[in-house]
C-alpha cells in the first residue's frame, strides 16, 4: 500500500533550490532513516510529507493517518528537555497512526530512554520516517536509508550500517574507475606524443634514402603525404582523448600528526589521579567513594542516565576538587555547549589559528576534515549555523596548545557526517580524551575505557563499550516496563502542572496513575 506518493516536488529556501525530487513513495512496511548534512533540507522535506508545509512545486498525495514529532520542542514550560521529548513521543505513540514522521526523536534522551524508545518502535507495525544522527538507533529500526545531498534524494536498502557499506563500495568503485581512466588517458597521451614526433620528423628530408624511395619522382611530396597521414592519426587519437569520459579522483583524507605539549612526559604515564572521591546533590548521593587513574593517551567515556552526575565528575576533574590530583604536564582544553571559546566577529580560520601552535597546513587539514573547504574558512563565526559553530569550537580545541581534551556531549547538533569526521580526528589524536556522550556508536568507536555512573555508584570498566555491555548485560525492556515508562513520564508532567496550577482533576489523575505505577512495579 502506498501511504504517500510525491511527484516533481521541489522545496526552496532563501532563493535557492533546497530539495528537488522527481518521484517518491512511502509504502506500508517502510522504516526509513533520512540522513544528510545539516542544512540539506531534511526537516523541510519531512514537514512537506507530513502536510505541515506546502512544496514550492509538485504534488504530494497522502493516503494515510500521520503522527508528526517535530524537532523544535516547546519552550514555555518548566520541564526538562528530556521530559518534553518523552511527552511528544508518548502523545505520538498514543495516536495509533499508520505513519510516524519523527525529526530527531532521541534529542535530550539518555541511553536508557533511547533504548526503551527503540523497543517501543520495534513492537509497532507502523511505517516511519526518522531523522536522526544516532547511527545505532537507525540500525535498530530502519530497513531503508534515504540520503539527501545537494537537493537529490537517493534510496539505499537496509539499515545505516548497510548504507555505510554501500557508500564505501561506491568509493572503491570510483577509485577503480579513476585508476582505469588515468591508465587509458596515459596510453592515449603517449600514443599522441609518439605520432606528433613522427609527424615532426616526416617534415625533414632524410640524408639517406632507400633504393625504393630514391626511385620516387620528387621526394618532397612523398614525405609531405607521410606527414599528413601521421597528423590525421594524431588528430583521431586527440579526439578519442577529448571524448574519454572523465572520472573524478576520490578525495584522500590527509593524516594528522600534531605536536602536543609535554608529549614525552604524558604518553602512557598517569596524568590524573582520583582518590576516594564522591558526590551528592542535597541529600541524594550521585556516587560513593571511588578511586581511579587516567594515563596519557587514554580515551575515556563517561556514561550514565540524565542527572546521574556525569557533568559533576567533569567539573571535579576540571576544578581539581579534593581527592583529584593532576600532573603538571597535563594541559586541558574543555568543550561545553555554550561555545564561549569562539569570537563571533572573527573568521573560522582566525578563531582556530589564534590558539594553535600547529602549522597552518594542519589547521586547514583539520578544518577540511570537518567540511570547511577553501574560502569557507574565511566566513565569520557569526553567520554560521549551530552545528557549524560546534565544529569550529571542536577544531579550535583540537589544535590548541593542549594535550588533554574534556568534551561534554560533543556530538549534539552535529549531522552524522560530522560525527564520523570527529570520530576519526579523535582516534588519530595522540593526547588524552575524556568525554561525556549518549551516542552509543560514538562511544563504541572511540572509548578505550568506560566510567559508568549508575545506581549511585561509579564503575570503571577497562575496555570499550562492548566490554561494558558484557559487564552489564541488559534484557530488552518488557511490555510492562514500557507501560511503566509511559506512566512515569505522565506522572512527571502532572507533578509539574500541580506545582503551577493545582486542581482536583489533576490530583485525581495523579492518584490514579500512582496506583497504576504501584501495580506495574509489583508485576515486575
Amino acid at each position: 500500500m502506498r501511504l504517500i506518493e510525491a511527484h516533481d516536488v521541489s522545496i526552496d529556501a532563501r532563493e535557492r533550490r533546497l530539495v528537488e525530487i522527481e518521484h517518491l513513495i512511502i509504502h506500508a512496511q517502510d522504516r526509513i532513516g533520512l540522513v544528510g548534512k545539516n542544512g540539506s533540507g531534511k526537516t523541510s522535506l519531512l514537514k512537506v510529507l507530513a502536510g505541515k508545509k506546502a512544496p514550492d512545486n509538485g504534488v504530494v498525495t497522502i493516503n494515510t493517518s500521520i503522527t508528526f514529532i517535530p524537532q523544535l520542542k516547546r519552550t514555555n514550560t518548566v520541564k526538562s528537555g528530556g521530559e518534553i521529548t518523552q511527552e511528544y513521543i508518548n502523545e505520538a505513540l498514543a495516536q495509533k497512526a499508520e505513519l510516524i514522521l519523527a525529526d530527531e526523536p532521541t534529542t535530550n534522551l539518555d541511553t536508557q530512554h533511547i533504548e526503551k524508545l527503540e523497543a517501543q518502535l520495534k513492537r509497532r507495525h507502523d511505517a516511519m520516517v526518522l531523522i536522526s544522527h544516532d547511527r545505532t538507533f537507525l540500525d535498530a529500526l530502519c530497513n531503508k536509508i534515504w540520503e539527501l545531498d545537494e537537493g537529490t534524494l537517493t534510496a539505499y536498502k537496509g539499515n545505516y550500517s548497510d548504507y555505510a557499506a554501500q557508500k564505501e563500495l561506491e568509493i572503491e568503485q570510483q577509485q577503480q574507475a579513476y585508476a582505469q581512466y588515468e591508465k587509458k588517458k596515459k596510453q592515449l597521451e603517449e600514443a599522441l606524443e609518439l605520432k606528433e614526433q613522427k609527424a615532426q620528423r616526416a617534415t625533414k628530408k632524410p640524408k639517406q634514402t632507400s633504393n625504393s624511395e630514391a626511385k620516387i619522382t620528387g621526394a618532397k611530396p612523398y614525405f609531405a603525404n607521410k606527414q599528413k597521414k601521421l597528423r590525421k592519426t594524431a588528430k583521431a587519437i586527440e579526439t578519442r582523448l577529448e571524448k574519454l569520459e572523465k572520472v573524478e579522483k576520490v578525495k584522500e583524507i590527509a593524516p594528522i600528526k600534531m605536536h602536543l605539549p609535554n608529549e614525552d612526559r604524558i604518553r602512557n604515564r598517569v596524568i590524573l589521579r582520583a582518590e576516594e572521591i564522591s558526590a551528592k546533590v542535597g541529600s541524594r548521593i550521585l556516587w560513593k567513594d571511588v578511586s581511579f587513574t587516567v594515563s596519557g593517551g587514554d580515551k575515556v567515556a563517561i556514561i550514565g542516565p540524565n542527572g546521574s552526575g556525569k557533568t559533576t565528575l567533569v567539573k571535579k576533574i576540571l576544578d581539581g576538587a579534593r581527592g583529584v590530583t593532576k600532573a603538571p604536564a597535563m594541559k586541558i582544553g574543555y568543550f561545553s555547549q555554550n561555545l564561549d571559546i569562539l569570537d563571533k566577529q572573527k573568521s573560522i580560520l582566525d578563531n582556530v589559528s589564534n590558539t594553535s601552535n600547529q602549522e597552518e597546513t594542519l589547521n586547514r587539514t583539520v578544518l577540511a576534515r570537518l567540511r570547511f573547504f577553501r574560502e569557507d574558512v574565511y566566513k565569520k563565526v557569526d553567520v554560521l549555523s549551530g552545528g557549524e559553530r560546534v565544529k569550529v569550537a571542536l577544531a579550535k580545541l583540537l589544535l590548541s596548545d593542549i594535550n588533554t581534551l574534556i568534551l561534554d556531549e560533543p556530538t549534539n547538533f552535529l549531522d552524522i557526517e560530522a560525527v564520523e569526521a570527529l570520530e576519526k580526528l579523535l582516534l588519530e589524536y595522540e593526547g588524552t580524551v575524556i568525554f561525556v556522550s549518549h551516542d552509543r556508536r560514538f562511544v563504541e568507536h572511540l572509548a578505550s575505557r568506560i566510567f559508568s555512573i549508575e545506581d549511585s555508584s561509579l564503575r570503571i570498566i577497562e575496555g570499550g563499550y562492548q566490554a561494558y555491555k558484557h559487564d552489564n548485560p541488559t534484557e530488552p525492556p518488557s511490555k510492562v516496563e514500557e507501560e511503566l515508562f509511559i506512566i512515569e513520564t505522565k506522572l512527571t508532567e502532572i507533578l509539574s502542572r500541580l506545582s503551577i496550577e493545582p486542581s482536583e482533576e489533576l490530583e485525581t489523575s495523579f492518584q490514579r496513575l500512582s496506583q497504576q505505577k504501584r501495580e506495574l512495579k509489583n508485576k515486575l
